[in-house]
């Protein structure tokens, strides 16, 4: 008996329409079977999936393969394109965007989680929220030792005034990253009160907004270091920042 040949197209097809809400669409008369996946709102395509043939592709084999494009941080592409079962995206922006073969040759849970976080990466704040997917933002903000040894005051558990930054607000979480020496996200913590007036001593910076922080989680400095950062698209942190999909997702699987 023939081996059955594995496709995950209706799996993920099932997962966007209930995680989501999500109904393909079929816009290609000439290609009936390529289907979109889209955001409701600001209509930004964050999935492709299409059959297309092995050899096309360059890839041995007869007939048709399905495959996924997925929305991707560049730096992320780069470590998943070593791998097997990826290829530069199929017809769309390379630098942009990843193809996922659906054959089996990349496990369900990581086509999920791709998928995941082109949804992220292309949904609105406002289609998040109405989904239930976030109540707060997750926001990377540099800590710079030159004007403050936050690492010699910060505790779990402490709480702490911080330079207030535009947009951050309360319940948001605000990872804080050390700059040079350093170089590490060291701290996990949770906005208490935004916006609190203050007369800043120091003359190096202003500040005339403040906000409460607690420290939820400390980090060792080699856990998260600016060369895992940038695989996860975070080349550098000049300033308040949001946390991309994917490293939020790493950080949860390290607590």
């Amino acid at each position: 008996m023939a081996k059955r040949q594995i496709d995950f197209k209706e799996d993920v097809l099932l997962y966007v329409l209930q995680q989501y809400g999500t109904e393909p669409e079929y816009l290609w008369k000439s290609y009936p079977d390529y289907a979109i996946l889209r955001q409701a709102d600001n209509r930004k395509w964050y999935a492709v999936i299409m059959s297309v043939p092995y050899a096309t592709l360059g890839l041995s084999g007869s007939g048709k393969v399905t495959l996924m494009n997925v929305k991707c941080s560049p730096e992320m592409l780069s470590l998943f394109l070593a791998q097997k079962g990826f290829l530069p995206a199929y017809h769309m922006n390379k630098t942009h965007w990843l193809s996922i073969l659906l054959d089996g040759s990349v496990d369900k849970e990581t086509v999920i989680f791709l998928l995941n976080q082109s949804f992220d990466l292309t949904a609105t704040r406002l289609r998040k929220q109405k989904l239930g997917l976030i109540s707060h933002t997750e926001w990377i903000v540099p800590a710079n030792p030159k004007y403050y040894d936050v690492e010699s005051e910060l505790k779990e558990g402490k709480e702490i005034l911080w330079k207030q930054s535009n947009n951050i607000a309360v319940g948001d979480i605000v990872y804080l990253y050390v700059t040079e020496p350093t170089a590490a996200i060291r701290y996990q913590c949770e906005a208490l009160e935004v916006n609190i007036p203050y007369q800043s001593k120091q003359t190096e910076i202003r500040v005339d907004r403040v906000m409460k922080i607690k420290c939820l989680k400390e980090f060792d400095k080699k856990e998260l270091p600016r060369e895992k950062l940038r695989a996860f698209g975070v080349t550098a942190v000049r300033g308040p920042r949001k946390m991309p999909f994917a490293l939020s997702e790493e950080i949860k699987l390290m607590n």
